[in-house]
Parts: C-alpha cells; sequence; structure tokens
C-alpha cells in the first residue's frame, strides 16, 4: 500500500499558480536535496491533466545534466486523473480517468511505493477533502500576490494539519511538512498524540 505525498510551491497568502513568482528565490542545493527527500520514496506519479499538460513540455526535454529531477519525472510511471485526454504523449504515463476516491483509495492499496503529486491543485483539494493525502510538503515562498488559484479557497471544507518537520532554506522559503488529520485534533486528544514537531536537519 502507498501514501500520497503532495508537494506545493506555495505563496505565503496560498496562491499555488504558475510559479513564475518564484524566480526571485533562486533554487538552492539544500532545496534540491529535500524535493529529492520526497521523491526519493515514490514510485508512481499521479497528476491533473493540467499539471500534466504544463509539466510535460519542459520536464519531457531535460536530462539529469539539466536537472537532477529529470529521471524521476520522465522514468516513474505516471497516471492522469482526467475526464478530456484519452490519449497520453509523455513516456511512461497512463489514464487513470476521472476522478473517483474509491479508485484512487484502490490505486493506493495497490501501490507498490508512495505516490509522488505536484501542483494539480483540483486533484489535491478533492484528494484533501476525502482524506487521501498522507503527507503534505509546502514550499513557501516569502511573498504574497493577493489574487491567484489558492490551494484552500474561501470555500474549501476545513481541515486540520498536523506539522510533523519544518526547515527553512537560506533564501527565505519555508519546508512545512503536515500530517492530515481525519478530525480536528485536541492537544489532550490520546488518539492524536502529543505535537511531535521536528525540524528537520
Amino acid at each position: 500500500m502507498g501514501k500520497i505525498l503532495v508537494h506545493e510551491f506555495i505563496t505565503a497568502d496560498g496562491v499555488i499558480d504558475d510559479p513564475g513568482w518564484s524566480a526571485g528565490y533562486p533554487f538552492t542545493d539544500a532545496m534540491n536535496d529535500a524535493v529529492a527527500g520526497i521523491t526519493a520514496r515514490c514510485r508512481s506519479i499521479v497528476l491533473g491533466r493540467v499539471t500534466y499538460r504544463f509539466f510535460e513540455g519542459p520536464w519531457g526535454e531535460r536530462t539529469d545534466a539539466d536537472d537532477p529531477h529529470a529521471s524521476f519525472f520522465n522514468d516513474t510511471p505516471k497516471y492522469v486523473v482526467t475526464t478530456t485526454l484519452d490519449t497520453p504523449t509523455w513516456r511512461n504515463s497512463s489514464i487513470l480517468g476521472p476522478y473517483d476516491p474509491d479508485a484512487i483509495r484502490r490505486f493506493k492499496d495497490a501501490a507498490e511505493g508512495d505516490i509522488f503529486i505536484s501542483a494539480s491543485g483540483t486533484l489535491v483539494r478533492a484528494l484533501l477533502a476525502d482524506g487521501l493525502v498522507d503527507e503534505l510538503n509546502l514550499f513557501v515562498y516569502p511573498l504574497t500576490l493577493g489574487r491567484g488559484t489558492r490551494l484552500f479557497p474561501a470555500d474549501a471544507p476545513p481541515l486540520t494539519l498536523r506539522l510533523e518537520a519544518h526547515r527553512a532554506f537560506e533564501n527565505g522559503v519555508l519546508h512545512l511538512t503536515y500530517r492530515p488529520l481525519a478530525r480536528p485534533a485536541s492537544p489532550q486528544d490520546p488518539e492524536n498524540g502529543s505535537p511531535g514537531i521536528r525540524e528537520q536537519s
């Protein structure tokens, strides 16, 4: 059985649009290592159609000489949640079909290794609402945009997150690792245990 690990680049006010806004904060070696720590645990990738199309162009042309994550994105089996895409064109890709929480649960049960999801805002919001995300990795950039597509829009259902780890990078970006809880947590709730927050090294 696999776990779903979500990775998002996000502004301080929650925007996850095409992150051209991240250009002012060059990716550091430590950030590369943090992303690699997530992808190394995963044996498959699930993406929404829009993100799949967005990723296919640049990643499909890259090699490890261009980016250390190229092999992961190109060689790992990819599965697209979509109602409109019939034939995938990026290598090692398959169609999962329309979003169906029961189908995702079956996919998780059958998975050998964990499952990586990046961007894919509509898909991630649905997975969070259905309790299917096991780990949420937010790379929070120190800027606000005031507008744009947010990971948690105003009409999103309430969600309780347990902070499992945190790390600040030298460029001001924060890596926050959360575990979504099935129900609101209370410090006195024995089923939720102690906060147990640790800082990543």
